[in-house]
């Protein structure tokens, strides 16, 4: 255990934020998510809600500033979003970025499609159904 890194950080996922360099970018994947058919390192956070994964790596990971950091799925066509799941993403986010802008929506194709590119996939245990968030790696300061 080391002090100041939360508890919900494994040391694979640890070693995985450190190695990411700026423009990286890793998918926090809902319970649902293909996550291991990605074609890309996956790991594990069952059991781990991504808004305590987005408390613990938040701290330790500087969200780009050139681009767009955030990425989330737009809902299909019929379906609704619970908008319950982005606000409570950018409560975490605002308070380590205050004036971070709010997630930029995909398309459900394109955002499997950007996952595929992504350093690494983190399957929570998120089950809110469009639970899925990229995080692009910025400049550490």
């Amino acid at each position: 255990m080391l002090k100041g890194i939360s508890p919900v950080i494994s040391p694979d996922l640890l070693k995985t934020l450190a190695e990411m360099g700026h423009g990286d970018e890793i998918v926090l994947a809902d319970a649902h998510f293909r996550g291991h058919s990605m074609g890309t390192k996956a790991l594990r956070a069952d059991g781990v809600t991504t808004f305590r994964l987005l408390q613990g790596i938040l701290p330790l990971f500087e969200l780009d500033a050139y681009d767009s950091p955030l990425i989330m799925m737009q809902a299909v066509p019929g379906d609704l979003l619970d908008p319950s799941v982005q606000e409570d993403y950018m409560e975490v986010v605002r308070t380590f970025v205050p004036l971070a802008s709010s997630p930029v929506r995909l398309e459900r194709g394109d955002f499997y499609a950007r996952a595929k590119g992504a350093f690494a996939v983190v399957m929570t245990g998120e089950t809110r159904k469009y639970g899925n968030i990229i995080l692009k790696k910025g400049v550490t300061l």
